[in-house]
């Protein structure tokens, strides 16, 4: 982890006992990079925004009541003030802190609305969650699984927040919760991470996450909202489950690509739960995505948004634990709970219905694709939970009564982590895929059902038909909110949870016409049965995972491939994405050929198509030929520019490309031919004289000279050779020209030298 800004090493002192090291080898600087699978650059760049809600006002600090004893206000009413109407014009969905004014305590009457803000140890209480301990430092190795020791909880952000560890220490000492000590986790530090133990007591790490999903120890920019979200959700799956470890995940932007890189680095640090309060609209690209959320030992939640009845990506994915919102009535022990309205819920229009949502569940319908929420939490801001906040350039925190389905999703991802220490103590394996159990176990017992959650029948998120709560599962809050006690001993009892098939996501492409074929993979069980969903005509699965489709028709498909265990009927599901393009004509490739009049002319015609062609000859010079293959032929070529028509035809889809192919016929060339003069003179005076030499076509020619008295000299110009003898001596001489040419022909011819006597 980079070294803390001045703000984190102003914090209050914590309980615990300086930092641990997971590895300080690497230099500040260092970036660890790791490989991930390409997003498409429009889905990459979605903008997510994260998923709280916060009334607009600062609230008075809370009472000293549970400083020294964390469980003290849970007997007490919670805080109440007042916000004024005016302010009440303000959406609080992503409200950044300070953007509501001040505190508003006692407005006049008729002109406020009542803002209910519950500390850690009220909603403990009211969800059931284990009663925390008098004294830290003596608890059991029970107590401590039963507040997440040994549990590490991946919390998934955007951008900055640098005051994370001082308002975090801030939030602890209010509320009488064990302070964290920091875990570095330097940037070329060895993935995976070495786990926590059950006596590390609460570890917070910071790692900032590459845009490619590596490491570094530069920050992100700071953003307020962020570092709101940021601020939540640590303190939040804290509070729920006060010894785990917490690393917080910095992506690089809000990006949905740079947001994926961060979960996979969490994937990569080794087994946890991830918590995402953040979303962004689903689209057909959301099962793309999903290979994210198919690690083994990992376990991911997400919200559903803050905008009323809708569907957005991650919680939708069939991998992902969505948590949807209420408004809670508590006091003490009992609670009252109401669909809140802005959270989000719905039914999927791209993600196929996974197997664990069964019908047998109350309230289940007919459903033929993913619904959301799957569980629910408190995340109305005005009967919120308050988080502790410190702005840049101050060391003290303000106080807000924060909400959202982000509030709900950290503190799932806190149950999880409980359940998974609980189970790790009786030598059971993790949970991983959470709803596996949620549904297929609890869901579709009444007894443990009731017993497990509390059933929220009241309220809605919009007017649409699925908007409203019901009588067992409903979208808005999907089964239920948690009595955590219950629902742990539901979830590590001893009768061991059929481990499902987790089935790998595919991407396919084929060809209209084309036989397609791909075969479906499962891990974490054998002996398994094939089927799918949503499959178009045609399409099959065999035995061994073989999925075959003889004539692909056009289009995008998304069929959900189904892993059945015979032995304990335990499924697990995935999507393959399949698209089918409409077939391409070959293309050839266009030519320019060259040859002489008379020589033969061979060539082999190149087309690049998806199957096998044969070639056609259209308009060409006679005595050109073409056979099927593509091999051109002109025995007897004649000199001249021409142009030959092919035709390719692909022999599957009977699709067919043109080209023009142009030759470039030049005469027959006649090798060099010499022009020379003979020369005569008197010894002693000088002697000048040109040879002549021309050769058409030829794209050089090489001379050699040989016979040449001493003194003679040579230069040339163009096609003319000059000859010089500045003394020539008396007598005959005969001087041989050889000449050869780039058509490998070649002439000879001598230049015949007189000189006088003076």
């Amino acid at each position: 982890m980079p070294t803390p800004s001045s703000s984190q090493s102003s914090a209050p002192a914590t309980p615990a006992t300086g930092a641990t090291q997971a590895d300080t080898a690497a230099p500040p600087s260092t970036v660890t990079s790791i490989t991930l699978a390409p997003l498409p650059e429009d889905v990459a760049a979605t903008m997510v925004t994260p998923s709280f809600a916060l009334v607009p006002v600062t609230l008075p600090a809370p009472a000293d009541t549970d400083a020294q004893s964390g469980s003290a206000s849970a007997s007490q009413a919670p805080s109440k003030v007042f916000v004024a109407s005016a302010s009440m014009a303000l959406s609080a969905a992503q409200l950044k802190p300070g953007m509501g004014g001040g505190t508003s305590v006692s407005p006049a009457a008729g002109a406020s609305t009542a803002v209910t803000t519950y500390t850690p140890a009220q909603i403990r209480a009211a969800y059931g969650l284990p009663a925390l301990p008098g004294n830290w430092s003596g608890i059991d190795a029970t107590q401590a699984a039963r507040m997440g020791a040994g549990q590490t909880i991946y919390v998934v952000d955007a951008m900055s927040d640098p005051n994370v560890a001082a308002e975090l220490a801030a939030f602890s000492q209010k509320f009488g919760l064990p302070g964290c000590s920091t875990l570095s986790v330097a940037p070329g530090a060895a993935l995976p991470l070495a786990a926590a133990k059950a006596t590390d007591g609460c570890q917070l790490a910071l790692v900032n996450s590459t845009g490619g999903g590596g490491m570094t120890a530069t920050a992100p920019a700071y953003d307020s909202g962020w570092a709101t979200e940021i601020a939540l959700d640590v303190q939040w799956a804290h509070a729920t489950a006060p010894l785990a470890r917490i690393v917080l995940i910095q992506a690089a932007s809000a990006s949905l690509g740079d947001l994926v890189g961060a979960v996979n680095l969490a994937n990569a640090m080794g087994p946890g739960i991830v918590s995402m309060s953040f979303g962004a609209p689903e689209g057909a690209w959301t099962s793309s995505v999903d290979s994210a959320f198919a690690h083994a030992g990992m376990t991911y939640v997400a919200a559903t948004g803050d905008s009323g009845a809708g569907v957005q990506w991650p919680s939708v994915s069939n991998y992902v634990l969505g948590v949807g919102g209420t408004s809670l009535t508590a006091s003490g022990t009992a609670r009252s709970e109401v669909v809140w309205s802005g959270t989000g819920g719905g039914i999927s229009q791209y993600v196929p219905l996974p197997s664990y949502q069964k019908t047998t569940v109350p309230g289940m319908a007919s459903l033929r694709m993913r619904s959301v929420a799957d569980v629910a939490f408190n995340a109305d801001p005005y009967t919120g939970q308050y988080v502790a906040v410190i702005p840049p350039g101050s060391s003290s925190p303000a106080w807000y009564s924060v909400g959202g389905t982000s509030l709900a999703t950290p503190q799932w991802a806190a149950i999880s982590a409980l359940a998974n220490a609980v189970r790790a103590q009786g030598n059971k394996a993790a949970l991983g895929l959470m709803q596996s159990s949620l549904y297929g176990t609890v869901g579709v017992d009444p007894k443990l059902y009731a017993a497990s959650f509390a059933d929220v029948t009241q309220g809605n998120d919009g007017s649409c038909a699925n908007c409203s709560a019901g009588v067992g599962y409903d979208q808005p809050t999907g089964l239920g909110t948690p009595n955590v006690s219950s629902l742990l001993s539901a979830l590590t009892a001893d009768a061991p949870v059929a481990a499902a098939p987790v089935v790998t996501p595919m991407t396919v492409s084929g060809t209209v016409g084309q036989p397609l074929s791909f075969t479906a993979a499962a891990s974490g069980a054998s002996n398994v049965s094939w089927s799918l969903t949503n499959a178009p005509a045609g399409m099959t699965i065999g035995a061994a995972g073989l999925v075959t489709w003889p004539q692909p028709v056009a289009g995008h498909y998304v069929v959900t491939m189904m892993a059945t265990v015979a032995a304990t009927g335990a499924s697990g599901s995935a999507a393959a994405t399949i698209d089918i393009a409409a077939p391409t004509a070959p293309v050839i490739q266009a030519a320019t050929l060259t040859g002489r009049s008379g020589v033969p002319l061979r060539y082999q015609v190149q087309a690049s198509a998806a199957n096998p062609v044969t070639f056609a000859l259209g308009a060409a010079p006679a005595g050109v030929s073409l056979t099927g293959n593509g091999i051109l032929s002109w025995n007897a070529p004649v000199a001249g520019q021409h142009s030959v028509n092919v035709t390719a035809r692909d022999t599957v889809t009977g699709q067919t490309g043109s080209a023009v192919l142009k030759l470039q016929i030049s005469a027959t060339p006649t090798g060099p031919v010499f022009s020379i003069t003979p020369l005569s003179g008197t010894a002693g005076q000088p002697l000048a004289g040109v040879v002549g030499l021309t050769d058409p076509g030829a794209r050089f020619v090489v001379l050699s000279i040989s016979g040449a008295p001493a003194g003679m000299s040579f230069s040339s110009s163009g096609q003319q050779v000059f000859v010089k003898w500045r003394n020539p001596a008396a007598g005959r001489y005969n001087v041989t020209f050889t000449a050869f040419d780039s058509f490998g022909l070649s002439s000879q011819a001598t230049l015949k030298v007189t000189v006088n006597p003076s």
